[in-house]
């Protein structure tokens, strides 16, 4: 079988054509031409802070606190169930990748399982998510800036043109520097809530009161009993707020990105994987069930860290000044991060849908360094976009962005659970080989996570006014994506025409399922 090669605008040649296989018993997609130029520079234990990093961000330090305000201690559950969806999730991508290690992620494993609309419209959607992020990180930055007296008088659109240009530098050098920001991101959120969980500990074990408006209050559960229990509010609420719960675990989906510039992913991927569940677990559960404990849910507010509340009842001013200081470090390491992951992820992905005739020729290009350059660059022009946001809109940049991302995330995550349940079909039909990395209770529990999304989906659609006009952008949006598909349609059936086993803009893995284990042996 012909390997294609791949010439400088990045489309195969010299590959096998369609008429030229097609007698095979058995002619499999080859997308190894997506890989080329990639260093493996990722190490374990940066992928392993990868995976944690993408699992915990300013959904927690910041937005937690809005969140146990709307619907009290039953949040910690609902990240609980969230979190229990998002596990599923990476074990689908981790199915995925085991089967093929790729640094277009779950957008190549579109292509193979559906075809190229399928592929085209989930890579625009998911470049649009991290576009839209990377907006709302670079705004995120500069508010966060802005909390130290030394950056008030700075303007914000300053502030956020030096953040994406900080970390668009670092994005450009290597892979490797990429790896080693998110370490030491990820390294500083973790350390943040450990500090918190010993502390939060320390202070109910020994049954240390804290105080509010100036009177002391007793921790423990106390705190629950005598403010409405669990549910203070209710249950819709807390149903209400799954939406925006599930988008604080955004990014986990790095890691697939991420495995295609790793070495020895089928050892290291798992391992990350499967940690990030316990991780969840403590981290996110077990740091809401002690803010629960600690302080009525009504001393949280929308645009303060849960934590900064928490250390500003300690009753000493000036440990709650210097807890600022700290998470308000924490969360601008968090947006950082964020911003790091966007553009290192679109890069990638645009790069594999370059290379396949769905995103511009320039999108293909790489560095020496093995770094893809062009998408990355075109993922900052977009991001320019947010920063002149800043200068025109201050007030308004953060939230005009924000819910449009949650889009593409719906369309990611969706995508994976399809590709990993059209990858099962194709392993019970003798197609490809059985996964050694399975998702749990598969098929149902794919199933469920569907259900689960699309549920996401309604919730948005009924949260009026944001949450309605962001899934009814979708009628400006797939037009877009059609057309889009229309201009771009003759490169990518010429590229995918060349391409082994397939003929069209729909995939044909096997021509007789069963016999690829018959030639491997021969």
């Amino acid at each position: 079988m012909t390997t294609p090669t791949t010439g400088g605008t990045g489309s195969p040649k010299n590959a096998a054509g369609p008429d030229s296989t097609a007698n095979d018993e058995f002619v499999a997609q080859d997308f190894s031409h997506e890989q080329e130029g990639f260093h493996q520079g990722l190490k374990p234990r940066q992928l392993q802070m990868i995976a944690i990093g993408g699992a915990i961000g300013t959904g927690l330090f910041l937005g937690a606190g809005g969140r146990l305000a709307t619907a009290g201690p039953a949040l910690a559950i609902v990240f609980a169930i969230c979190g229990v969806f998002a596990f599923f999730i990476l074990r689908a991508l981790g199915e995925l990748v085991l089967h093929r290690p790729s640094s277009g992620s779950f957008i190549s494993y579109a292509r193979e399982f559906f075809g190229e609309k399928f592929a085209y419209a989930a890579g625009w959607m998911y470049f649009l998510n991290w576009a839209m992020t990377a907006i709302v990180d670079t705004t995120a930055v500069a508010l966060y800036l802005q909390y130290w007296s030394a950056f008030t008088s700075a303007p914000q659109w300053l502030l956020a043109l030096i953040a994406l240009a900080v970390v668009l530098s670092l994005n450009l050098v290597a892979v490797k520097v990429f790896g080693e920001m998110e370490f030491w991101f990820a390294l500083i959120k973790v350390t943040a809530l450990v500090i918190f969980l010993i502390i939060g500990v320390v202070w109910l074990a020994a049954a240390f009161p804290v105080t509010q408006d100036g009177n002391s209050i007793d921790t423990g559960l106390a705190v629950l009993r005598d403010n409405g229990g669990i549910l203070p509010k209710g249950l819709l609420p807390a149903v209400l707020i799954i939406q925006g719960v599930v988008f604080a675990y955004a990014a986990i989906e790095l890691v697939g990105t991420a495995s295609g510039e790793t070495q020895n992913p089928e050892k290291v991927v798992p391992r990350a994987i499967n940690t990030v569940i316990i991780r969840i677990a403590v981290f996110y559960v077990g740091s809401l069930v002690l803010l629960s404990l600690l302080l009525p849910y009504t001393s949280y507010k929308a645009g303060e860290s849960p934590f900064v509340t928490f250390f500003g009842s300690l009753g000493n001013p000036q440990v709650g000044e210097i807890a600022g200081s700290i998470m308000n470090f924490v969360v601008l390491t968090a947006a950082l991060s964020s911003l790091n992951a966007g553009l290192y992820s679109t890069g990638r992905v645009l790069h594999s849908m370059g290379m396949n005739g769905s995103a511009p020729k320039f999108t293909t290009v790489m560095s020496k360094g093995g770094v893809p350059y062009g998408g990355i660059l075109l993922t900052a022009a977009i991001t320019l976009l947010g920063v002149g946001l800043n200068a025109i809109v201050p007030d308004q940049a953060f939230e005009i962005v924000l819910n449009v991302s949650a889009l593409g995330i719906v369309t990611a995550w969706a995508t994976i659970i399809l590709c990993q349940m059209k990858f099962r079909q194709f392993v019970k039909e003798g197609k490809a080989k059985a996964p050694t990395f399975r998702m749990p209770g598969a098929p149902y529990t794919s199933w469920i996570t569907l259900a689960f999304l699309v549920a996401v989906l309604v919730l948005m659609a009924i949260d009026w006014p944001i949450g309605t006009i962001t899934v009814a952008s979708l009628v400006i949006i797939i037009p877009l994506l059609i057309l889009g598909w229309f201009l771009q349609r003759d490169r990518i059936l010429q590229i995918a025409a060349i391409r082994e086993g397939v003929t069209g803009p729909f995939p044909i893995t096997g021509r007789d399922p069963g016999q690829q284990a018959k030639r491997d042996g021969e």
